[in-house]
């Protein structure tokens, strides 16, 4: 299984099944040292999308009551896990990353923090849950990640922003079925 990006590196490899099981790994190390319930620990990005090639990154979303009163000893039980808080400034959500090793040169894993049941748990499960049932759109959404490959562009915040429409039309599908509260 293939693992890890550099700071700054965007690379796509080929689907791996293996992916869900890296997944359980790490919920299973994340549920040993805090006391976030499993249904709080969710698997998103493009690793948990059926077949599509993604980076090879797990990003795991993780739900709490308010992410504005996080304790020091939340913090701490992550490091135990091997989280460590980036110093990412997004607004309601902490992100966290897991490392090959000491060097910190290599992230295998991110944590997105947020509000459960918030607005961005309920996006980033809806674009998930989406994908995986639409092969057309799950289609689309690989072909633009593909062809940021070929273009002049290069690096994280350029491919993120590449695709932040796609992302965002398809964040607008579940407004719109939730019928546009």
């Amino acid at each position: 299984m293939i693992l890890g990006l550099k700071k700054n590196e965007v690379k796509i490899v080929p689907y791996d099944s293996e992916w869900k099981n890296e997944f359980m790994r790490a919920c299973s190390e994340i549920k040993e040292h805090t006391n976030i319930q499993l249904d709080r620990i969710q698997h998103i990005g493009s690793t948990s999308i059926d077949g599509i090639q993604a980076k090879p990154i797990i990003d795991i979303l993780m739900g709490v009551e308010d992410i504005d009163h996080i304790s020091d000893s939340f913090l701490k039980a992550m490091k135990k896990a091997s989280f460590y808080r980036l110093r990412v400034e997004r607004p309601a959500e902490i992100v966290f990353a897991k490392f090959t090793d000491d060097t910190f040169e290599i992230k295998t894993h991110f944590v997105h923090l947020v509000n459960y049941q918030g607005e961005k748990w309920c996006d980033l499960l809806f674009f998930r849950d989406y994908l995986n049932a639409n092969e057309e759109v799950k289609r689309q959404y690989e072909k633009l990640k593909l062809k940021f490959l070929n273009s002049n562009l290069q690096g994280v915040e350029e491919y993120t922003s590449y695709k932040e429409q796609f992302v965002q039309s398809v964040f607008d599908k579940r407004i719109a079925l939730a019928g546009g509260e």
